[in-house]
């Protein structure tokens, strides 16, 4: 998997390639079928495929102070791509220059001429160019003049309603990781570097891997059964907290593991932590030993959900 930026020169070898062009937050089943159907079409043309994304969301760059709401990294998004057969992932920074170029300038300029595209595969609702004036129509009539070929899928549909990021935002934040997890076809996922804690969770009986969420969307708070995968492949099980601890008075949010069975050192490693199920909200509890009295009971309920 090659991973290009949309401001540098086209490699001679992925010119001509198809490119699956969209935002792909998530890369849940609409996003699937959309990368899908343009794998598909290069295999039936013998042509490399590409699978576009944009960084920052556009959502990022008109509303800055938008809470946080991201699904995927650009990491993980390459290795997603990578998984489902595509050459190359294409990122486009997105920046005032793409925020004001015009559709067809899109199309002739960046599409045509700087990257070679000869194919564009995108969803029905894909909205491109200067004040979003380009759409699935507007592609198809312009690749047209340019060489460029273009189709579209329709949604994905899931229970009488299309899949989409939004919804599984709104699965997470209320802790429905089983929806959630239906419509990415894979639990949620958190990868970041573990920071240093004050060592309260080690000094419970309970030592935790703790990361910040920076960008990703927030789930409810609350304890989750989860699957840690470390930097060197490894995977574990464990259980996490997501919150701000209450019974301690302390503000800030953190996703603090405790991974079963396991003993070392995490600090400053990145690992990937997939919320398996949800098991109980946050709560504040009268006394520590209550805490811990109920945190042996989440990991007792987390063991059991996990499985051996």
């Amino acid at each position: 998997m090659i991973r290009l930026s949309h401001d540098q020169p086209m490699p001679e070898s992925l010119r001509g390639s198809v490119v699956a062009l969209g935002n792909f937050d998530g890369f849940h089943l609409g996003h699937q079928a959309v990368v899908n159907r343009a794998i598909a079409l290069g295999f039936h043309e013998r042509r490399p495929v590409i699978v576009a994304t944009f960084d920052p969301h556009p959502v990022r760059f008109f509303k800055p102070d938008v809470p946080p709401f991201r699904l995927t990294s650009l990491d993980q998004r390459e290795r997603l791509f990578a998984h489902a057969g595509a050459d190359g992932m294409l990122v486009f920074g997105f920046d005032k220059a793409l925020a004001t170029t015009s559709a067809e300038d899109f199309v002739s300029d960046v599409l045509a001429k700087r990257l070679g595209v000869a194919a564009v595969v995108t969803g029905t609702d894909f909205t491109f160019g200067r004040g979003r004036a380009g759409n699935a129509e507007t592609m198809s009539e312009l690749g047209k003049a340019h060489g460029i070929d273009a189709e579209t899928v329709a949604p994905v549909i899931l229970d009488g309603e299309p899949v989409s990021s939004s919804r599984i935002r709104q699965a997470l934040a209320a802790g429905d990781t089983a929806s959630a997890t239906h419509l990415l076809t894979r639990p949620f996922a958190v990868e970041a570097v573990v920071q240093r804690g004050d060592g309260r969770g080690h000094d419970l009986g309970f030592p935790t891997a703790n990361v910040s969420l920076g960008r990703y969307q927030r789930p409810a708070y609350g304890i989750y059964a989860v699957r840690v995968r470390l930097d060197d492949g490894s995977e574990h099980s464990g259980a996490a907290s997501f919150g701000v601890r209450p019974t301690f008075e302390e503000g800030e949010e953190y996703l603090e593991t405790y991974i079963f069975d396991w003993d070392g050192d995490l600090y400053g490693r990145t690992i990937e932590t997939d919320l398996v199920a949800f098991i109980r909200p946050e709560k504040k509890f009268d006394s520590v030993d209550a805490l811990v009295e109920r945190m042996r009971e989440d990991e007792a309920e987390a063991r059991r959900l996990l499985g051996p």
